[in-house]
């Protein structure tokens, strides 16, 4: 097994150490991130940084690079307080991997990808109509990382959209019924091959796997 130190990892060319370290975290989700301005120019951008924080509330994160350049998703979000969140799924990956090629303030990235902007009444910010499991959030937090100077921003999820039959009867997701893809790395996607729900672990008692209905 090859051992890459501090010393090795820092004499690494930029691109390549950048590569390596993003592929550490193994298999990532693929969101689009889709805001709006006032001037109501639609934004949408790739993300892998989603993770969950609580169902009650109903909080998610993500990570936002520094701003030292123009963060078009971030600007959006602190102006309108609103955004969506949209998975990737095997008919768009592509297209959504576009998305991070850095088009000016004023250019569409619905447009140039070919994806198609979505509103729910009420809502001013875009959903990715082709997303088959995408939500609305407000804003909650934007917490600076001192450590490099990124930003974990923090929303409570109030809409969700969501194929009706990929909700089973406790409440779990089927997004593999949705043709959800992962990220790992930069730029390599991923479909998935599901193998087993399992029951909830205690101490001194066998797993048993359940079915995708959470049943035994």
């Amino acid at each position: 097994m090859q051992h890459i130190n501090n010393h090795t990892l820092n004499a690494y060319p930029a691109r390549y150490r950048v590569q390596l370290i993003n592929s550490l975290s193994g298999f990532k989700s693929a969101n689009l991130i889709g805001t709006i301005d006032k001037q109501q120019q639609t934004n949408l951008a790739i993300f892998s940084s989603v993770v969950h924080l609580g169902a009650s509330p109903a909080l998610v994160g993500f990570i936002m690079r520094p701003d030292s350049v123009e963060r078009h998703t971030l600007e959006n979000i602190q102006i309108t307080e609103q955004y969506t969140i949209n998975q990737v799924n095997q008919d768009i990956w592509q297209a959504a991997h576009q998305t991070s090629a850095r088009y000016l303030k004023e250019e569409c990235e619905f447009q140039k990808t070919g994806l198609t902007r979505e509103f729910i009444e009420g809502v001013k910010v875009p959903f990715v109509k082709e997303s088959q499991l995408k939500y609305l959030l407000t804003l909650q937090d934007i917490m600076p990382i001192k450590a490099n100077n990124t930003l974990f921003v923090i929303g409570e999820i109030t809409d969700i959209l969501c194929q009706e039959h990929a909700i089973k009867d406790d409440g779990y997701i089927d997004i593999e019924s949705l043709n959800t893809v992962s990220l790992s790395g930069l730029d390599c996607y991923h479909s998935t091959q599901r193998l087993s729900r399992l029951s909830y672990a205690k101490p001194e008692s066998t797993l048993y796997p359940l079915s995708i209905d959470g049943e035994k």
